[in-house]
């Protein structure tokens, strides 16, 4: 921060240096929106150059502790990028749609999740962008996972027949209803799910049937 390495928040990240004390890293995601990445260590110190060097530690650990090794740095490396994956491509998605599920318009986004359409193990179309990506309801998501719920190439919702021939409360008649319906779309065309993605999931939907 600023020209001086002496500065009292300098001097705090320098002590957090030498003595190893982890920090709280904030990386920003969204405008206003931050995810703490923790623990985090000063793993380098330059006050010539005004630059400090952040590693991260695992973060399963009971005590928190600087990565010793090259092997324990990519790990905590992957774990916090796995992390921010999942945290901005939530944000991305939730914010496209206004913050509504896109199956049954739930308007609280404490409450959804960003289902992929392919999965992110996929290199070739599991990018976590937003075109890959559906706010779904936990109930929802659990069912579109399960391909109990499908989307086709149009936007048409697809209920298996596993649950259509079921009876058993409003929970399940709610989901019965999507049946014949069409995906609630988000607030500007080019976020709108990707056919083709749309087309691969709605395969295995079939498949499951």
């Amino acid at each position: 921060m600023g020209q001086d390495p002496n500065a009292a928040d300098n001097r705090r990240l320098r002590e957090a240096h030498e003595n190893q004390i982890p920090i709280i890293y904030f990386l920003g995601i969204a405008p206003g929106r931050y995810q703490a990445m923790l623990p985090a260590f000063i793993s380098g110190w330059d006050a010539s150059a005004l630059k400090a060097r952040v590693a991260f530690g695992a973060s399963d650990q009971e005590i928190p502790a600087p990565p010793e090794n090259a092997i324990e740095r990519r790990y905590a490396l992957r774990a916090v990028k796995q992390r921010l994956h999942q945290a901005s491509f939530r944000e991305a998605v939730i914010t496209a749609y206004i913050g509504r599920c896109a199956l049954s318009g739930l308007p609280d986004p404490l409450l959804l999740d960003a289902a992929h359409i392919v999965a992110d193990k996929d290199e070739r179309l599991g990018q976590p962008v937003v075109p890959n990506g559906i706010p779904l309801s936990k109930i929802h998501h659990a069912a579109f996972d399960a391909h109990l719920i499908g989307i086709d190439p149009d936007y048409r919702l697809h209920v298996s027949d596993r649950l259509l021939v079921q009876t058993d409360g409003p929970m399940l008649e709610a989901l019965k209803r999507l049946d014949g319906g069409t995906l609630l779309p988000p607030g500007r065309d080019k976020d709108k799910p990707d056919r083709d993605r749309l087309a691969l999931r709605f395969e295995r939907f079939k498949a499951a049937a």
